[in-house]
């Protein structure tokens, strides 16, 4: 028998020697304190306890004089909400787990029920984004995302700069005939097709970064087209109608709003174009590498048929729910629902898929949701609301509109952008006629500002779709959303002084 340091041979037979003692010592691993990610998480929890424990707030008063007081539970949601803005901006935990700790917190400080607050994670909307997560995971396994995404690079060319545009074109677009969510989730796999073009390497780059902030940006720009991109638009008409007994058509939300969102689509192309510049302007040999790989697809499959088929009728389906009154009473969340049924039914996914849904993200709008309504069933939300248009009370007309606009901004950035506009648009429409406004421009403002919400992932859900791509942090998206909202707040403000007012909008009374 012989041996070796390693192995030894017994009979012909080689065999493994037992592990050395120094083997089994491994040097203990530093770990450094991380006096940053401490300091955000501290600051959180002190801005919570700090508004927990204050004395009571005086109420807020509308000017028909009504009080609004603010409860103890309404205390603690505004308490709520400043620890979780904190902590979704610097990113201390996964973002989905500070959803659960919005929660638990609700739970443990008697500010809601926990059956009220938990199972506001399993709202409809939820469920609509899981639908709409779904049908990007078909588009991406059946091979109809790289399809797309080659027959686009063959049309734009190999200029970086025309790869932007027309990605972001394709995904404004698509907004005005689906919801921006769907959208979102369908263009994400595409663009990490053509990302893999771009660059290989995990690392984060520029064009990564514009590419996919990119797109979150300008489908809120496109969804503010037609009553089709969001929800948000048909509750502030109903809003509208009620309060002023007046009807506003498809057609007339459309040709308003049209104007802003194409020019937005175009300003946030070069807004992205100049900060976040790609290193390279060009890839070169881009059309034929992509000639080349579009002819290995071959022809299109039976899956991507199916795929196609099931994805048309089910944006047709949701589309006429605006139409024809029988299909408005079918809940959006049901029928985006049952695409990832059928997808399943014809084994265009499995189960392996399913194991892949980005639980991170759904626990993100899970817990958006979740306080969204605390603030608003604790009536903190219109404590909130009212405080800030009744400082607006006193401006004039075109300082009140900009200031609501604003106001709703701010909101839709840290709750859902309906409940942004249920809390915003009843006050500010009933206190319009007493300063000369017209309401018709306070509806339309505030349908901009709703339906762009650059700051945060919970402010839409293209935007944590995006942060999938892993291109970008919540802070950077953060830094790059706050040049955007005030590229966003001054074209809303040039269009409520000059440009609605020339295509016949009515602005002051």
């Amino acid at each position: 028998m012989t041996d070796s340091a390693d192995t030894g041979h017994i009979e012909g037979k080689e065999h493994t020697l037992p592990p050395k003692p120094q083997d089994y010592y491994r040097a203990p691993v530093e770990r450094r304190i991380d006096w940053k990610r401490l300091f955000f998480i501290f600051l959180g929890l002190s801005l919570f306890l700090l508004v927990y424990l204050s004395p009571e707030w005086p109420d807020a008063i509308d000017p028909k004089g009504k009080h609004f007081a603010l409860s103890p539970q309404g205390k603690a949601a505004v308490g709520l909400f400043l620890l979780a803005a904190v902590w979704w901006v610097f990113e201390v935990v996964p973002i989905g787990v500070t959803s659960i700790t919005i929660g638990v917190i609700q739970v443990l400080f008697l500010i809601r029920p926990a059956k009220t607050a938990f199972s506001d994670f399993m709202d409809p909307s939820v469920w609509f984004i899981i639908g709409s997560v779904v049908i990007g995971m078909a588009f991406s396994k059946t091979g109809l995302t790289k399809r797309i995404a080659y027959k686009m690079l063959m049309l734009v060319g190999e200029k970086t700069s025309m790869i932007y545009l027309g990605a972001f074109i394709m995904t404004s677009a698509m907004t005005l005939i689906m919801a921006h969510t769907a959208v979102a989730a369908a263009v994400y796999p595409l663009l990490m097709a053509i990302y893999s073009l771009y660059s290989t390497d995990t690392k984060p780059t520029k064009f990564g970064q514009g590419l996919f902030i990119g797109m979150a940006f300008v489908a809120g720009a496109g969804s503010i087209i037609t009553l089709l991109g969001a929800a948000r638009g048909a509750v502030a008409l109903g809003f509208f109608r009620d309060i002023t007994g007046r009807d506003i058509s498809f057609f007339e939300l459309s040709y308003y709003m049209a104007p802003v969102g194409i020019l937005m689509t175009f300003l946030l192309w070069g807004y992205i174009m100049v900060f976040f510049k790609p290193e390279h302007k060009v890839i070169p040999g881009l059309r034929e590498r992509v000639t080349v790989l579009n002819s290995h697809l071959g022809k299109i499959t039976t899956n991507e048929i199916l795929t196609l088929v099931v994805v048309i009728l089910t944006i047709l389906t949701m589309s006429l729910r605006s139409f024809i009154p029988e299909l408005a009473v079918l809940n959006k969340s049901a029928i985006i629902l049952v695409s990832t049924i059928l997808f399943f039914l014809f084994k265009i996914l499995t189960i392996d898929d399913l194991e892949l849904i980005p639980w991170n993200i759904i626990l993100l709008f899970g817990g958006a949701m979740c306080i969204g309504f605390c603030l608003w069933q604790t009536g903190a939300a219109s404590w909130i609301a009212i405080n800030w248009l009744v400082m607006l009370q006193d401006a004039g007309p075109f300082l009140f509109i900009i200031g609501i606009a604003f106001f709703v901004l701010v909101m839709t950035n840290l709750i859902m952008n309906v409940a942004a506009i249920a809390i915003s648009l009843p006050v500010s429409l009933v206190m319009a006629p007493y300063l000369g406004v017209a309401p018709d421009v306070i509806l339309f403002s505030c349908l901009v500002t709703a339906g762009m919400p650059f700051l945060l992932l919970v402010g839409a859900a293209p935007n944590a779709i995006a942060y999938e791509s892993k291109q970008f942090t919540t802070g950077k998206f953060f830094t790059a959303g706050v040049p955007a909202s005030i590229l966003l707040m001054i074209v809303t403000a040039i269009f409520v002084a000059w440009i609605w007012p020339m295509m016949g909008m009515p602005v002051t009374l």
